[in-house]
């Protein structure tokens, strides 16, 4: 059929996955390799490897990555504030970029003709992956299954297995909704969400108790930071994937990241889904905490003003971009002072900021105070500043100009 000998596969372990692996070599009569990566998402990934061997896979890569993930991706992200359309925390669309990279570089290693992924024709993942691949390496072929075969629905993919006697494993009690799952999040997808008015159900989440059924007391805890990343909890030093680790146990303990949203996707469509983020949400609010006494103001709006497009960016699945490290590189050049200690108290899913110290501190007690201050701010000079700001208003309002 082609010109393809070697395939390497982000491979899960699952249904979906499992029947590319046989379709792969199907239809292509091509040799697989498949990809496994662990990004923290809370299952084990090794039964991947029996799975693909059961299959005739020869080639099979297993990567921990959680801490390259985090401290290469997560972290930088978060160093912008990041959100997309004011909610949604990325933790999808961040994860794409590293397995985008991986793929690539086994297909270099084993000397693959391609790459394949399992996402479908309808979704943002397509993209991100895809994206990332052109731009790492500009003459990949990629393999799409769910763009090409009639396997769209999970009655034809079960019915594939039992015609090939492909193993599916058929966990009791397993989600029935589309799940992805990294140290950053866990996203629901799909059965009821597809009604955007109708309730998620309270067995869905996974993460995080409801907030009404969490502890009565509040917890505190201490993030310190050293250039804009956090290295330490109650002064505790951790890697990064640690920290996102014990951030996402606490606030989900505490009812903390839950999140129900329509977005829009890149490829057009709006679309209804639930995210548990509590560590990112966690995250988001200290570092804007620890900011607020370390930036210069006009540096911290300048941020806050590119942050949308830096969002978009990584949602549409353009981190191997020009565009994503020019900005990279504007966001990381502002952390620099953005050091010291955050104070927060956990409770019932919110996250109160009650304290905040640095030692690069811009904020002046003598000058901000409302008692004397020994003549460090001289209130008269408010009038010319006033004055001159209201000149082009005085001016218009002089003319007759109305608003």
């Amino acid at each position: 059929m082609s010109d393809i000998k070697k395939v390497v596969l982000a491979y899960s372990g699952g249904l979906d996955t499992s029947v590319i692996v046989r379709w792969l070599q199907d239809t292509y009569n091509c040799e697989v390799v498949t990809f496994t990566a662990d990004l923290g998402q809370g299952e084990e990934v090794e039964p991947a490897r029996a799975k693909a061997e059961a299959l005739g896979v020869k080639e099979i890569y297993i990567e921990d990555l959680r801490e390259e993930f985090v401290r290469d991706y997560v972290f930088p992200m978060f160093r912008a504030n990041t959100v997309y359309e004011g909610e949604y925390l990325l933790g999808t669309s961040i994860a794409r970029p590293l397995i985008a990279k991986r793929l690539v570089q086994i297909a270099n290693e084993t000397g693959a003709d391609a790459i394949s992924h399992g996402a479908t024709g309808k979704g943002n993942d397509q993209v991100r992956f895809e994206l990332g691949a052109y731009a790492l390496k500009p003459g990949v072929h990629v393999i799409a299954p769910w763009r090409e075969w009639d396997l769209n629905s999970r009655e034809k993919l079960l019915a594939y297995c039992e015609e090939r006697n492909i193993p599916v494993e058929m966990k009791k009690g397993k989600s029935p909704y589309s799940m992805d799952a990294n140290l950053l999040h866990i996203s629901y997808e799909g059965m009821v969400l597809e009604d955007p008015w109708a309730e998620a159900e309270e067995d869905m989440w996974r993460w995080s108790v409801a907030p009404e059924n969490a502890p009565d007391q509040p917890t505190y805890i201490e993030l310190t930071y050293e250039k804009g990343d956090i290295v330490a909890i109650d002064g505790q030093a951790m890697k990064a994937h640690e920290v996102l680790a014990h951030l996402n146990k606490v606030g989900g303990d505490n009812g903390i990241g839950r999140i129900d949203i329509v977005e829009n996707r890149y490829v057009g469509m709006k679309s209804r889904g639930c995210y548990e983020t509590p560590g990112g949400t966690i995250m988001l609010r200290a570092h804007r905490a620890i900011e607020s006494i370390t930036l210069d103001r006009e540096v911290a709006h300048l941020k806050d003003s590119i942050m949308p497009r830096y969002a978009e960016v990584i949602y549409n699945g353009y981190w191997w971009s020009p565009e994503r490290e020019a900005l990279q590189a504007l966001i990381d050049q502002t952390q620099g002072y953005v050091n010291g200690t955050v104070r927060l108290k956990l409770y019932k899913g919110n996250v109160d900021v009650v304290g905040r110290k640095s030692d690069d501190s811009l904020f002046d007690e003598k000058i901000a105070t409302f008692e004397e201050d020994q003549g460090a701010y001289d209130q008269k000079d408010a009038a010319g500043f006033i004055k001159l700001n209201a000149l082009r208003l005085r001016i218009a309002a002089g003319k007759g100009r109305k608003l």
